[in-house]
Order: structure tokens, then C-alpha cells, then sequence
């Protein structure tokens, strides 16, 4: 029979009262714990009664007891409070959701909680978001997402576009408190920007030399968003991972590409040819250009040489007549027969002719001529250039004359 049946006054807890109608004795109670708890760290005796003379009552153990442990709780909660900041990391203390202070890498103690709380937040953790594409955890890109990668251009074309922003945050304050979800608001940013700023561009420039400038600008728009809603977020790189044409058309572009990249391989042949050629014409030019003023220079100087001798010339024939004429005369025989190695002498009053082997005569006269004869001859002789013997008019005269005598006899 449980005890608050009705019929047994003396089952429930709060026996001994008189009174079964009114509400139970709460001291009473408290005092019934007490005693139970005082018999298990050994107390003795009942819970009511006089007590002998020496013996302490129950209720003071318990108090000691339950002082020690509200003690030990409070330490223990109190030990509760040490925190370690690592490093790279900044700890946000908050005071009932309020934001207190900040702290740096360290050992830091706080109220414990409910009072106190502490936010981890990596301020050198490089994050990125994946805007029109997923890579799946690695590297390569997985799977392309048409609704975030085709854009509309500004001469009505679509491209397939995809991005990837790294980001680590600036101000841990404003990172936890001022935005809900700092990525899903950075992708939905990012994806304005990056509409905006292909719809402002061709497609040609998008898939050829427009890459670099339109991350850069990107990139710009992002941060200055991102710095207007006090998001704590410092954008740190874009990547155009990708840009090209839809699927359906990339046959077509390749092709395209391709006779462009054509086009202008033959342009820089054409100019690199132009730029070897042309110079090398220049300084042909320039060449043919300076032999011509040389030779003009040249002319004008031995015209103005046989001008300044004929006139020196000219001056000793009217002073000389015959001599002058003689002179002359012999001048060019000379220069007539220095390009020849024999002389034919006229033997003056008979039929026959005296041969003087010139270049023998001058091979065996080099050959007999001392080594530093050299230096004390003004002209050197050479065989193959020999030049032409004089023949003393005496000489001639004694040799015909020899002639004659031996041919008298």
C-alpha cells in the first residue's frame, strides 16, 4: 500500500502532525534529510529527543560539510574561467552577450560562465569561397554550377565564369557581431560584383586580355562592400579560375581563337622581319651615302692637286720650253713602260735589237740586296712589279758602237 492511500494516517513523510488537512512542515522535512544524511558520515541518534551531554548535534557536521563543498564548487568554477589564446588566434570576451574586451595569444582568466563567455576566432587562417564552380576538397574543379557561372556580357554574350576568394578576417569584433553569416554574405557580394563587372565588358576582352584587369576590379568592389557593412573581412586574392563560353558554342570559339592566335603569329613574323630588314638597309644606305662623299671629297682633291701642278707646270714651261717638253716626254714614257718587265732597246744606226732580261736582272739584284737594305731604300722593288731600268745614253751609245766594231771586223 503506498503511502498516500487514504486510511493510513502514518505512511507519508511528514508523519507525527496532528492535522492531515493542512500543508506539510518544510522544517520538519529539511530536518528529516538532515538526519539521514548524518547517519551516512556517521551520526547517531533519532531526529527528535533530547541528546546526551558531549555530543554534538547533527546539524553541525552539515553545515561544515556543505560549506566545504560550496567551496570546492566555487574553486572548481572559478578554475573554469583560465583560458589559453593560441597564436594567430584572437579571444572575444563577452559579459551576458555584451562584448567586453579582446584578447591576444596567452594564458587569460574570465568570470566563468553563465557570466562571462569566450569566442576563438583564427585571424590568420586563409578561408576561400567557390563562386560558380565546386572543387569537392581538392584542388581540380569537380562540377561546374551554371547558376553561378553564366553571365550576361556587354555585347549580349554568355561566359562561364568562375571565381575563388580568399579572405582571413581583420577584426574579430566585427567579424562575430556585426554580420550573421560572414560567407554566405561574402559569396552573395561577391557574386554582384563579379555580374556587375562582366556586364560592363566585352567577351573578347573577358576570355583574352581583360583577366588581370577585371580580378583586379573585382576584388576592389568586394572590399569596399564588405568594409560598408563593417564585415571584419580583409579580401586577400580573386582567382578567375576559369573563363570561357558555354559548353554548346566552345567549338566554335576554339576555332575562332585559334585563326586569332594565327593572325597574330604572322603579325610578329612580319614585324620581326621588318624590324631585321630595315635596319640593315638603313646602314646600307648610310654606307653607299658616305662612300659617295668620300668620293666626292677624293675627286675635288686630286682635281684641285692636277690643277695646283698643271698650273706649277705651266709656270716652269713658259720660263723652259724645250727642257720642260723633254722633261715631259720622259715623265711618260716612264709611267708608259713601268707596267712591263722588258725593255726593247734601239741600237741607234743598225738592224738589230739588244734584249735586257729586265726581271732577271731584278730578281738577281733582291736576292744579293742586304736584309736591312730595306730601311735605307725609300721604294722596295718586287719581282712581280719591277721597275724600269734607265739605260745611261752613254752606255747605249758604247754598246752600239761595240756592235758596230764587232760586226766591222
Amino acid at each position: 500500500m503506498s503511502w498516500n492511500e487514504p486510511g493510513d494516517d502514518k505512511k507519508d513523510p511528514w508523519s507525527g502532525r496532528g492535522d492531515q488537512n493542512g500543508p506539510p512542515d518544510l522544517d520538519e522535512a529539511i530536518r528529516s534529510i538532515q538526519e539521514k544524511i548524518s547517519k551516512l558520515f556517521g551520526g547517531g541518534g533519532n531526529g527528535g529527543g533530547d541528546r546526551p551531554s558531549g555530543h554534538p548535534s547533527p546539524g553541525r557536521p552539515i553545515k561544515n560539510i556543505s560549506v566545504i563543498a560550496v567551496g570546492a564548487v566555487v574553486f572548481l568554477w572559478g578554475l573554469s574561467g583560465f583560458y589559453i589564446v593560441d597564436e594567430g588566434n584572437h579571444g572575444v570576451e563577452t559579459r551576458f552577450g555584451k562584448y567586453t574586451n579582446i584578447t591576444q595569444s596567452g594564458l587569460h582568466w574570465h568570470i566563468p560562465a553563465p557570466i562571462e563567455q569566450v569566442t576563438i576566432v583564427n585571424v590568420k587562417q586563409q578561408r576561400f569561397i567557390e563562386v560558380g564552380y565546386r572543387s569537392g576538397g581538392s584542388e581540380q574543379i569537380t562540377g561546374s554550377v551554371l547558376k553561378e557561372a553564366l553571365m550576361l556580357t556587354k555585347d549580349e554574350n554568355y561566359v562561364d565564369v568562375r571565381l575563388a576568394v580568399q579572405y582571413q578576417v581583420k577584426d574579430a569584433r566585427q567579424f562575430i557581431f556585426n554580420i550573421v553569416n560572414p560567407a554566405a554574405t561574402l559569396k552573395q557580394v561577391t557574386e554582384s560584383a563579379q555580374r556587375g563587372v562582366i556586364g560592363g565588358s566585352t567577351m573578347d576582352f573577358v576570355l583574352t586580355e581583360g583577366r588581370s584587369e577585371i580580378v583586379t576590379q573585382i576584388k576592389r568592389e568586394i572590399q569596399e562592400v564588405m568594409d560598408s557593412y563593417r564585415s571584419g573581412i580583409q579580401v586577400t586574392s580573386v582567382n578567375l579560375q576559369d573563363a570561357q563560353p558555354p559548353e554548346q558554342v566552345q567549338n566554335a570559339f576554339a576555332d575562332a581563337i585559334k585563326a586569332r592566335e594565327d593572325e597574330q603569329r604572322l603579325i610578329n613574323e612580319a614585324e620581326a622581319y621588318s624590324n631585321d630588314v630595315v635596319p640593315r638597309a638603313r646602314g646600307a644606305a648610310a654606307r653607299k651615302m658616305q662612300e659617295a662623299e668620300g668620293y666626292k671629297e677624293q675627286v675635288i682633291a686630286q682635281a684641285e692637286g692636277e690643277t695646283s701642278r698643271f698650273s706649277k707646270l705651266f709656270a716652269e714651261y713658259s720660263k723652259a720650253p724645250d727642257i720642260t717638253r723633254k722633261r715631259l716626254y720622259i715623265e711618260s714614257m716612264e709611267a708608259v713602260l713601268s707596267e712591263t718587265s722588258k725593255v726593247m732597246v734601239d741600237v741607234k744606226g743598225g738592224n738589230n735589237m739588244l734584249y735586257l732580261p729586265l726581271d732577271k736582272i731584278l730578281e738577281h739584284k733582291a736576292f744579293n740586296q742586304p736584309a736591312n737594305s730595306a730601311a735605307q731604300t725609300p721604294i722596295e722593288q718586287t719581282p712581280s712589279q719591277p721597275q724600269p731600268v734607265v739605260a745611261d745614253e752613254h752606255a747605249v751609245d758604247r754598246t752600239s758602237v761595240r756592235g758596230r766594231d764587232t760586226r766591222g771586223r
